[in-house]
């Protein structure tokens, strides 16, 4: 276990769960791997995430190596985040999240419309 975060327990699933386990965090992986990198692109996103939200689960993806900032235009300063290594491995998982939802939530998503 990487002794540089606080987990709630030894479990890894759990260890997943208080990084990725919220509403926006893997949104937001899912649109940084559809190459939107800028904060304003991340902003449009159709889930309408609120700038605070998205300025801390950035901070977490950065912080636990998922997502590096980079640097693009010096005056005005302007960042684009990418993917790492490490946060490209769960665009599978992201996948077959997405391939579940397509087939058993399917009632839920035609009920919306």
């Amino acid at each position: 276990m990487d002794k540089t975060h606080e987990y709630r327990s030894d479990c890894p699933l759990a260890n997943t769960l208080d990084v990725l386990g919220d509403k926006w965090t893997l949104l937001i992986i899912r649109d940084l791997a559809q190459n939107k990198c800028t904060y304003g692109d991340l902003e449009k996103s159709a889930e309408n995430i609120t700038t605070s939200i998205l300025a801390d689960r950035l901070k977490k993806l950065v912080k636990f190596n998922l997502a590096e900032k980079v640097l693009y235009n010096e005056k005005p300063k302007r960042y684009r985040y990418v993917l790492t290594k490490k946060g490209k491995s769960l665009l599978p998982i992201l996948l077959d999240l997405a391939n579940w939802g397509r087939e058993h939530l399917q009632e839920r998503r035609e009920g919306l419309k």
